[in-house]
């Protein structure tokens, strides 16, 4: 039986990449490095200080901070005092301290670029773009999306799962000229039936160009384009890279147990870092993107337990899950945190923060140096927390530096590459060398 095109796709989770691939080529995959990355986006701002407690400085006060203090005593009950007479991780994150104390854990403090956007939009976009708001022309792609594109072959026709976005969005850090799926569940992606259904709608390709021995949508878009009498080469190659995609996805779906004992969030965002999980291990795919939102913290912020609490435990469960689950491959694994901004470091009259600055980003994996960084006795100046207008923390690393360390110690990218990838990175680096100066992230 011929599938029917007007059941093609389910719910639309496979329309946003064949509306994507139109005019624009194929999806892209594999390209034998076994590097990877999990990249989280915590949406809204995260509040950098109560993330990770600069303890040593008198300015992180119950004066500034009277209903969102959060007191050292808490601290030592979690565990997670960091350990170097300085610097604390709040006390929900404490699943993250067994990989802070394997040294597989490196807790950035004071990041931002020049003249940072308090705009939600703005800054979000510069950061999943890898620029600055001053950047002169800024790009139609997402960073990670150039790294991919100037790291592996998209234009090969078997490439069809490098990366993915499991979100209800597409993360822009991913978005480019030939676009990767993304979907909000691994269930959703694929075409409507019962598994039967769908695997005999999928079939099989033909075992050779214009064979007529292949079935359903791959033997349909698998055969010889010149042969294809009822569809372009453009809708033949749409449809090839289409229920080849279809295709990996379906054959990563099914029963999961992870491994190690590893129990992810009771959470939507849980379910995204297991879906995750279960791509980089059954998938080529080598970058995974997931947001977590809700970290606008205007009102009712809370301290050591509270709203902003509940999500900070969220992400240290789902670093340390990722770590147990993703053990037989951690060596090769980095996981990255970032967010738009920080918050200010004066609490407002709600009980909450406001759009700030400098923020905090966590990087994670068996080649991590891990360790506390701008955040000690020698790195952290008097002053800092009201460093920027006298209201905002200061920041001491750019983002990109953080990703070109990623770009070029993990994943081995060429160092001439990075400007490209981030346009504006050697223009920066000229004009604020310490900013970026490597931390030396990597073994």
């Amino acid at each position: 039986m011929q599938p029917s095109r007007r059941t093609f796709l389910k719910a639309g989770a496979a329309t946003a990449l064949i509306n994507g691939i139109f005019g624009r080529g194929l999806l892209a995959q594999g390209t034998g490095s076994p590097k990877k990355m999990v990249f989280i986006f915590q949406r809204g701002g995260n509040d950098a200080l109560n993330t990770v407690i600069p303890r040593g400085d008198s300015d992180y006060s119950t004066t500034n901070r009277p209903n969102i203090f959060i007191p050292d005593s808490a601290v030592t009950a979690a565990g997670t005092d960091l350990g170097n007479g300085f610097a604390q991780l709040h006390p929900a994150m404490a699943p993250m301290m067994p990989l802070y104390n394997a040294g597989q854990l490196a807790v950035i403090h004071r990041v931002g670029y020049p003249n940072l956007s308090r705009s939600h939009f703005d800054s979000q976009d510069y950061l999943e773009k890898g620029i600055t708001g001053e950047t002169a022309v800024p790009p139609k792609d997402g960073m990670l999306y150039r790294h991919l594109a100037n790291t592996v072959d998209l234009s090969d026709p078997n490439n069809t799962f490098t990366a993915a976005s499991i979100s209800g969005s597409q993360l822009f850090a991913l978005k480019g000229a030939k676009p990767f799926p993304n979907f909000n569940r691994i269930s959703d992606f694929g075409f409507l039936g019962n598994t039967a259904e769908r695997t005999k709608f999928l079939g099989q390709l033909p075992s050779a160009p214009g064979a007529g021995d292949g079935r359903g949508i791959l033997g349909l878009y698998g055969q010889d384009p010149a042969t294809a009498e009822e569809i372009s080469a453009l809708m033949h190659e749409t449809g090839k890279a289409l229920g080849t995609s279809v295709g990996t996805v379906a054959s990563a779906a099914g029963s999961y147990t992870p491994e190690n004992g590893a129990v992810y969030p009771p959470t939507d965002f849980g379910r995204k870092l297991e879906e995750a999980a279960i791509l980089l291990k059954r998938t080529p795919a080598r970058v995974v993107g997931v947001n977590i939102g809700g970290w606008d913290t205007h009102t009712n912020q809370g301290g050591a337990t509270g709203s902003h609490a509940t999500r900070l435990g969220y992400v240290a469960q789902g670093y340390q899950a990722l770590s147990l689950d993703l053990a037989a491959q951690w060596d090769d694994i980095v996981v990255v945190t970032m967010t738009e901004f920080g918050r200010t470091s004066i609490q407002n009259g709600s009980g909450g923060t406001d759009h700030g600055e400098a923020n905090v980003m966590f990087v994670a994996g068996g080649g991590v140096t891990g360790g506390a960084y701008n955040c000690d006795a020698t790195s952290w100046e008097a002053g800092a927390i009201f460093g920027r207008r006298d209201r905002y923390l200061s920041r001491k690393t750019d983002f990109r530096a953080v990703f070109g360390e990623i770009f070029e110690r993990h994943f081995g990218d060429d160092p001439a590459l990075l400007d490209t990838i981030m346009p504006g990175y050697e223009f920066d680096k000229f004009d604020y060398p310490d900013e970026f100066n490597y931390l030396n992230l990597f073994v």
